[in-house]
């Protein structure tokens, strides 16, 4: 059995635990909190019960050294960065589900997150977490940068499409609708039952923290610098997120060129499912679950394409990721503990 260790006890550490419960060759060692110290997780999630024996601690880095093969981090941004520099420097690789790695440029994670970044010169050593493009980078690396959730779908329904130059690279629009569990568990105004609930809205619209690692992947998939105008709306459920993404064919390409770029890209990719044609993804049908369903629709008159894209937040955006670059780094099978359809109804 592998140990880890997760720092953190917000949503997505209870889904780590979730699925990490599950899994046979993983052993959750220990658990980090600040709030619910001394207390078994499955009295902090009750869902957990029978499926978690432990006990939230108090922060000790030098017993995570001692004790944990791999940790998982899931902290705010500007926290993870100088814990994973102790860490790796005892040989305890780390997963950061948080923002500190996913940028490569310090500069622009600084504008965006607003603080200093306490390990600039670990962004080369990490590797940007989507299994789907870094695969064989992860299996090495010692630190790998968990994406964040709308970049996961906005990223998956795109890449393929930049990769093999069928689509412009300015002008490309992308409206993401999420679930109000991307917010955490804290208590926050905006995500009040009464601020939620019977309505929809738009925020963080033009400057929303996920817009430059989005455009810093689709454009070393593109190999040039790429356009983009992201909105993300928050809609009254609990998980999920739906990415309709816009894109104009450049001259020449046709409908079955961008159905073969998905079907090439993505022929191997077990946690990927391009859905045929005329069925676009719900929420609903990944929910729970690690997948990405993508839809493909193409208007030959227009120019344009349309790509559609839908994931669980707290799995395939982020937990459920994780763990999958857990199996990539210690060579186990990539569906160990994942491999389940969503919940639906």
């Amino acid at each position: 059995m592998i140990p880890v260790g997760i720092i953190g006890d917000g949503y997505t550490a209870a889904e780590l635990v979730r699925v990490l419960s599950r899994h046979r060759r993983a052993r959750v060692a220990t658990v980090f909190s600040t709030e619910n110290i001394d207390k078994g997780f499955a009295e902090v999630y009750p869902h957990l019960l029978r499926f978690s024996e432990v006990i939230c601690e108090k922060a000790d880095i030098d017993k995570l050294k001692r004790e944990c093969q791999v940790v998982f981090l899931a902290l705010p941004h500007g926290l993870s960065a100088p814990i994973v520099r102790e860490l790796i420097g005892s040989g305890v690789r780390c997963i950061d589900l948080g923002a500190d790695f996913r940028l490569k440029d310090p500069k622009i994670y600084e504008e965006y997150y607003e603080v200093t970044h306490e390990a600039p010169e670990l962004l080369d050593v990490a590797v940007y977490g989507l299994p789907e493009i870094y695969r064989e980078k992860i299996r090495g690396t010692m630190i790998v940068a968990n994406p964040g959730c709308f970049p996961t779908g906005a990223i998956l329904a795109l890449a393929p499409l930049l990769k093999e130059g069928l689509v412009e690279t300015e002008n490309i629009v992308i409206d993401s609708k999420t679930g109000v569990s991307g917010a955490g568990r804290s208590l926050k105004l905006a995500s009040h039952f009464c601020e939620v609930n019977e309505g929809v809205k738009a925020y963080s619209v033009g400057s929303h923290r996920h817009a430059p690692e989005i455009a810093q992947e689709l454009s070393f998939a593109a190999g040039q610098e790429v356009e983009i105008t992201f909105t993300p709306h928050l809609i009254p459920m609990s998980r999920g997120i739906l990415t309709t993404a816009y894109v104009k064919l450049r001259p020449g390409v046709t409908e079955e060129q961008v159905r073969q770029a998905f079907a090439d890209q993505y022929a191997d990719e077990h946690f990927v499912r391009v859905l045929p044609e005329g069925t676009y993804p719900h929420t609903r049908w990944v929910y729970g679950s690690n997948f990405v369903d993508i839809g493909i629709f193409v208007d030959d008159k227009k120019r344009r394409a349309i790509i559609i894209s839908a994931i669980d937040n707290l799995n395939k955006g982020a937990s459920g990721q994780a763990v999958q670059n857990f199996n990539i780094m210690f060579g186990l099978e990539e569906t160990e503990a994942l491999d389940f359809a969503g919940i639906f109804p």
